[in-house]
């Protein structure tokens, strides 16, 4: 009797295990549907996302090179426009190419017609082509200070100008990427007529890359732009002096320090710089 009672037991679990087996197959194989009918979903939305993406870049690939053909086209023209005209399509192309092209010799071309002008309205060209500059001077400063460092500096121009050797350097350590450098900024000269100046900028690296030193010298006006008139440094770094203010005796200047990738289109990286950036281990918390 104890015997069967057992067999009945067993026979009973044997029959419970059966049912939970297949209910749990059962649930695998439904949980799995979903997965991939999610997943497959999920692939699907990215890949329309990313052929919208696509058609949507190539379109205004397309447009910015009509537009800059049209643009640039329009200052070669014979005969050749108004300033007014001209400023205004100097305007349209730096807000449109200023991270893609070098506008600086364009804008001094501008600028020296605008000075041998003897229309009432010159003055407000100048302040046209100012404000420009300015724009976009701060769009191009504000994406290179997310991931960089800066300083800022005042010259004093009578001092330049009278007794240039007694002008005191100004020099800071500024730390980015683990690199600390030692950035130390002397003023040489000053052009008053297009308000620019000249600097000796001489970079240092703290230990253990202070076997690396960089010398420069260079003149800074308004249409500098730091995104493309920079230093490049080792390691894939770059180091940019901006000219803000520019009155009759003090100057206000601005020295940045950023990552390469923060650079405009058409500064390329070397390849040993993109090799060490592979390689380099993401920081914990940074994909």
């Amino acid at each position: 009797m104890a015997n069967l009672e057992k067999r009945d037991v067993w026979s009973k679990l044997q029959a419970a295990g059966g049912v939970l087996t297949a209910v749990s197959v059962a649930l695998l194989g439904f949980l799995g549907s979903v997965y991939l009918n999610r997943k497959q979903e999920s692939d699907t939305r990215a890949r329309v996302y990313a052929e919208l993406t696509s058609q949507r870049e190539q379109a205004e690939s397309v447009l910015r090179k009509d537009m800059f053909r049209s643009i640039f086209e329009s200052f070669l023209q014979t005969p050749t426009p108004s300033i007014d005209i001209k400023v205004l399509n100097m305007e349209l192309l730096t807000y449109n190419f200023h991270e893609s092209l070098n506008l600086k010799p364009l804008f001094s071309h501008l600028q020296r017609q605008i000075d041998l002008s003897k229309e009432e309205s010159a003055k407000n060209y100048s302040e046209r082509l100012k404000k420009v500059a300015s724009d976009v001077t701060h769009k191009q400063m504000l994406v290179l200070e997310e991931d960089g460092q800066k300083f800022d500096t005042t010259v004093d121009l009578k001092k330049l100008r009278e007794h240039p050797q007694d002008v005191t350097p100004e020099s800071r350590s500024l730390r980015l990427e683990d690199i600390e450098r030692t950035f130390r900024l002397t003023p040489l000269d000053v052009d008053s007529k297009a308000r620019e100046l000249k600097f000796r900028l001489e970079v240092t690296p703290l230990p253990p890359f202070d076997r690396e030193f960089n010398r420069v010298e260079f003149w800074v006006g308004f249409y500098d732009f730091p995104m493309i008139d920079n230093t490049r440094l080792s390691h894939d770094q770059r180091c940019a002096v901006v000219l803000k203010t520019f009155e009759d005796d003090r100057a206000e200047v601005t020295l940045v320090y950023f990552p390469g990738s923060r650079a405009s289109l058409k500064e390329k990286p070397f390849y040993e710089d993109v090799i060490s950036n592979l390689q380099k281990t993401p920081k914990p918390g940074k994909e």
